[in-house]
């Protein structure tokens, strides 16, 4: 059980781990050749689509953020360092239009990750390269893995290949199999009954 200001850091029945769980469901990708079989796409509400190179993306400005990791199924991690894109530079290369309201994260093997506008737009949030100064290992999202530190895990969608601005809400991958829309970990907002 944490104390004092621990406390504090740790969402209602979560336990803390000194480790870095792997979970996912399917396949983990395999590339020989990031240049020729990656690319990273923002479109939907926007002025005009976006495609992205793995050096384009690798291009743009970088940055550095460090969170605690709550996941749905009850591990949390302190102090994560990530290394990566943050997500007002790559916003920089599109233009919203009004009626955006939603995002809908894309990733390998048709997984989807849903969040409202505001939510993906702040600060601290970004696409992570490297975890604790390692490249990610495949396991955990490489070559890209969006990191959304406020809400649970299953939010910081592994191997991104995209975004998709909305007007409305829809359900991503787990979300259609059972998890919260939204997914505060300090409301223990878990699953779609909660």
């Amino acid at each position: 059980m944490a104390t004092g200001t621990m406390r504090n850091r740790i969402p209602p029945n979560q336990k803390l781990t000194t480790g870095f769980p792997v979970l996912h469901y399917g396949d983990i990708p395999e590339y020989t050749d990031l240049s020729t079989q990656w690319n990273f796409r923002i479109f939907g509400l926007v002025e005009e689509e976006v495609t992205l190179s793995y050096e384009q993306m690798m291009a743009l400005p970088k940055g550095e953020t460090t969170n605690d990791i709550h996941c749905v199924t009850g591990w949390s991690k302190l102090d994560n360092v990530w290394e990566g894109i943050p997500v007002e530079e790559v916003m920089k290369l599109v233009r919203l239009k009004p009626e955006a309201k939603y995002v809908m994260l894309h990733a390998e093997f048709g997984f989807t990750a849903n969040l409202p506008l505001a939510d993906f737009l702040k600060p601290g949030n970004l696409f992570a390269y490297k975890h604790n100064g390692e490249e990610l290992t495949p396991e955990h999202g490489w070559p890209l893995r969006f990191v959304v530190p406020h809400l649970y895990f299953w939010k910081s969608a592994k191997w991104v290949r995209g975004i998709e601005f909305m007007e409305k809400d829809r359900q991503g991958f787990w979300e259609r199999n059972g998890y919260h829309m939204y997914g505060d970990p300090w409301k223990e907002q878990r699953f779609a009954w909660d």
